[in-house]
């Protein structure tokens, strides 16, 4: 099970049983799910995947998902893991409509980044947005990725491959 991480107005926390229709009301919305994976899905799929991250991600140590809670309310979905498309780990997020505009995303993104980082040791960390997905990669902006290369769907669509390095910290000096 991955830890719980705080934001300032953000918490992240694994997900429990009773956060199933939160979850499916989430990639259910065409306005979120458009930009996940390969789009919306039906409510029987989505199911199958909220159980898929009890008894394949949670059961198996795979890689870390959690809920996005604010104020107690689930209002998101973040992950972070290795994936071959990137040669590396990527974070992967949605946040609903509702809390979109008021720099949730930005709080959540930099959450994953700093985890990756400071908690994986990861040097950098990617990930891939749809090239039509202009507010994603406007904020992944601000947080410093850089676009590396593209990715050309099967569908002619293009995804976006971003990166962000860790900074090294500055070495100290001792007192001689």
């Amino acid at each position: 099970m991955p830890p719980a991480l705080r934001t300032r107005r953000l918490l992240l926390t694994p997900y429990t049983p009773d956060d199933e229709d939160g979850f499916v009301a989430l990639f259910r919305d065409t306005r979120v799910s458009r930009w996940m994976g390969d789009g919306p899905a039906s409510e029987a799929e989505n199911r199958a995947l909220f159980g898929r991250v009890f008894s394949k991600v949670y059961a198996r140590g795979l890689f870390d998902v959690w809920a996005v809670r604010r104020g107690g309310l689930l209002v998101g979905h973040a992950e972070i893991k290795r994936t071959d498309q990137v040669d590396g780990h990527e974070i992967i997020y949605a946040l609903s409509p509702e809390a979109w505009g008021g720099g949730l995303g930005t709080e959540l993104a930099e959450a994953l980044v700093a985890y990756g980082f400071e908690t994986l040791g990861l040097t950098e960390v990617h990930a891939t947005v749809d090239a039509r997905n202009e507010a994603s990669l406007r904020l992944l902006g601000r947080l410093g990725f850089a676009h590396v290369r593209d990715i050309e769907e099967d569908d002619g669509g293009l995804t976006r491959v971003l990166t962000v390095c860790r900074t090294p910290r500055p070495a100290t000096s001792s007192p001689t």
